[in-house]
């Protein structure tokens, strides 16, 4: 599997204010909603900021508009555990996905993810890096690759 790391880098002019918008979540969300990867972002709620068509199709979703705005506590993605019965993860559990890892940790994230998509189970890795707005973490863009 190939390895790739991305970043966003734009240096602010030192007169700039620091304003809330989160510019590197909008930023990667412009360029994930054309993509043809498997990909989406999160902001820093865990609340699903975009998603590429070919995301939504693995994620169960109909499309962007369906999966944008859903929040990943709310167990807005049917993710599974990898016991026999597949049940739902725990809210602790999904503390331990690879976006939410990626926010928290402020660190790449990998890890392997079960999701119920129509009627099947799909396997999945599952790539996250976290995005940074003035140094704090502000999301994270994970890339997801069918097992």
């Amino acid at each position: 599997m190939a390895h790739v790391e991305l970043s966003w880098t734009e240096s602010p002019p030192s007169a700039m204010p620091r304003i809330p918008e989160r510019r590197s979540v909008h930023m990667w969300s412009a360029t994930v909603d054309g993509a043809h990867e498997p990909c989406m972002v999160i902001d820093d709620l865990a609340v699903i900021a975009a998603a590429s068509m070919p995301a939504c199709r693995l994620l169960g979703f109909s499309g962007p508009n369906e999966a944008i705005g859903q929040c990943l506590f709310d167990h807005a993605l049917p993710l599974l555990d990898f016991t026999s019965d597949g049940a739902p993860l725990s809210s602790e559990e999904l503390q331990r996905i690879p976006p939410v890892l990626a926010l928290s940790s402020g660190l790449l994230a990998r890890g392997v993810l079960r999701v119920q998509s129509r009627n099947e189970i799909i396997t999945m890795d599952a790539v996250s890096t976290p995005l940074h707005e003035f140094e704090r973490v502000v999301g994270s863009l994970t890339f997801f690759s069918v097992v």
